[in-house]
């Protein structure tokens, strides 16, 4: 059956070529041979080639191959797209057999080579496409050779940036992860130079591109992140550089910054590096991490400075509720009780369920005791319970800011006057009693004794 199968097309590739008179003698025909009979005999191999690859006939398909690549290399693009699928199909299928296989990719990897020495400048599938495939077959096919994979993808980025300025986004990303990989698990003789490096000079490939490519980068810069090559020292030592020439290079500042922050450095370079970027493009999202990154660094100056530059470009109520509260905190921890007493009421006015509110505000109006001298300054204890008691009932969902609600409930309590301080002072337990000393000056509460 295969054999009359065979005849039939056979038969059909010399209808196909002989229904039109054809004179092979013309100059179009030149690449398929030096004679008419050579061009004539060398197009029935390539529809042969195409019948055989069709009907899965792989062996009479290679040998049609062969004889093109010998005789005609330069006739048809399609002798190479065939070719591809060829050796495709027969690496699939001799999986079990390693010797076999590696030769049928041996193949495949000189076929990509011929035809970009012979059609190179075809526009359906320029040079630097070739490579890029070939770098991927490469990838699909060898994985295991690590050093032999680095080399491809690197000749066709280094071809694709030298001639046409840009490499295919996708394709850098793939080869990064690898060399990346490689790094980690100690493979391919990879140092931490190599990563450095060509994080250095292909970064650049990502700039001012769309989503997809804007997400290549991401995927490039998450490779670099777990690389572990990415440690601070590192990262100041390529941006510096960069930074010296470039300080306001909108590009490599966001770049700094993002992975500084991932490998989570801090000092004095990543502070100043963070907050030139806020310089040449502010925004409330940066001023937050600038905020955050100066309160880390205990230098709560900083940390409200960038909390009140992000609350004066916030419309959003909700959002100026949270930042009010991060100024009230960040000013309670720098001992600024008036600030962070004034804050917290700001938070108050936008959400007075906001416990945190409470919470902070009770530990500035316990503060008049150290302000304030005899039973004025015990009396803002009365005031700093109540308070924390309306925090402690909002705080439910906030069990570790809960405890510690709970446990100045009982220190305050502890500081009231006693009942003879009381006496002494003319008050009676359950008076109303307004606090006339501190950040709870004005506040009305209630008598109590210790």
């Amino acid at each position: 059956m295969k054999n009359i199968k065979f005849l039939l097309t056979a038969a059909f590739a010399s209808v196909c070529l002989t229904s039109v008179a054809q004179d092979f003698s013309d100059p179009k025909f030149a690449p398929w041979g030096d004679t008419p009979e050579e061009r004539k005999e060398n197009m029935y191999a390539n529809q042969f080639l195409k019948q055989n690859l069709d009907n899965r006939n792989y062996d009479a398909a290679s040998g049609y191959l062969k004889k093109l690549l010998d005789n005609a290399p330069k006739a048809s693009v399609n002798i190479y797209a065939r070719g591809i699928t060829l050796f495709r199909r027969k690496i699939a299928l001799a999986k079990n057999d390693t010797e076999l296989r590696n030769t049928y990719i041996d193949s495949l990897m000189l076929l990509y080579d011929l035809r970009a020495e012979n059609f190179g400048d075809n526009k359906s599938m320029p040079r630097v496409q070739i490579y890029d495939n070939k770098a991927r077959d490469f990838l699909n096919y060898r994985s295991d050779d690590r050093v032999g994979l680095r080399k491809m993808f690197e000749a066709a980025i280094d071809y694709a940036i030298e001639t046409e300025g840009k490499a295919n986004p996708e394709t850098i990303a793939i080869y990064f992860g690898n060399i990346c990989e490689d790094y980690a698990n100690g493979e391919g003789d990879v140092t931490a130079d190599d990563i450095i490096l060509a994080y250095d000079r292909l970064s650049p490939q990502f700039d001012n591109g769309d989503e997809e490519v804007r997400e290549q980068k991401a995927a490039f810069d998450s490779y670099f992140g777990r690389s572990g090559v990415a440690s601070c020292e590192n990262l100041e030592n390529i941006f510096r550089k960069k930074l010296e020439s470039a300080p306001e290079d909108e590009t490599v500042l966001a770049q700094a910054v993002s992975l500084m922050s991932r490998a989570k450095c801090t000092g004095d370079f990543y502070l100043s590096t963070s907050e030139q970027y806020y310089k040449v493009k502010p925004s409330a999202e940066t001023a937050m991490f600038l905020a955050q990154a100066f309160q880390n660094e205990n230098n709560f100056d900083k940390a409200t400075y960038y909390l009140n530059e992000a609350l004066a470009v916030e419309d959003d109520p909700a959002a100026k509720e949270q930042l009010y509260v991060r100024i009230a905190v960040v000013e309670l921890a720098a001992r600024h009780y008036g600030p962070a007493a004034q804050a917290a009421r700001n938070a108050q006015s936008l959400n007075p369920d906001n416990g945190y509110v409470y919470f902070v505000l009770a530990q500035c109006y316990a503060t008049a005791a150290t302000t304030c001298q005899g039973l004025e300054g015990q009396a803002a204890y009365w005031a700093a319970y109540d308070t924390m008691a309306k925090a402690v009932a909002l705080l439910e969902n906030e069990p570790e800011t809960l405890g510690h609600a709970k446990s100045m409930l009982s220190v305050f309590r502890q500081h009231f006057p006693t009942a003879e301080e009381c006496f002494f002072a003319e008050l009676k337990e359950n008076d109303r009693y307004t606090v006339k000393c501190g950040a709870a000056s004005g506040v009305a509460t209630t008598v109590r004794f210790r």
